[in-house]
């Protein structure tokens, strides 16, 4: 007895986990989305300005932190609040709107 119960609990959780994914995979399709091309007011652009130099700032801090408490050397700490610099000139260069969209081909 304690055999089926065993071997039905263990049927019941596999039925469960093999259709539970289904939904969640039909919902979103990286092929068929839409790319919608986005023009920001100067007022959008000067409120995201303001909080995405407020969040490098923060990052820069951090890392500052890191280093200070000898987690990271102060090469690597340069190193990782000069990506932060480039990624946030990149930003500004394309009006505060991330581009997220890019493919990479794998082989």
């Amino acid at each position: 007895m304690k055999k089926l119960s065993i071997g039905v609990l263990s049927a019941l959780f596999l039925s469960l986990t093999a259709f539970g994914p289904l939904p969640a995979q039909a919902e979103f399709n990286d092929n068929e989305a839409e790319v919608q091309e986005v023009e920001l007011t100067e007022e959008q652009k000067q409120e995201l300005a303001v909080l995405h130099k407020e969040a490098f700032e923060k990052k820069k801090e951090i890392i500052e932190k890191y280093v200070e408490f000898g987690v990271f050397s102060e090469e690597k700490g340069n190193k990782i609040i000069k990506k932060f610099e480039s990624h946030y000139e990149k930003l500004e260069d394309d009006g505060y709107i991330p581009k997220w969209d890019h493919k990479r081909k794998h082989h």
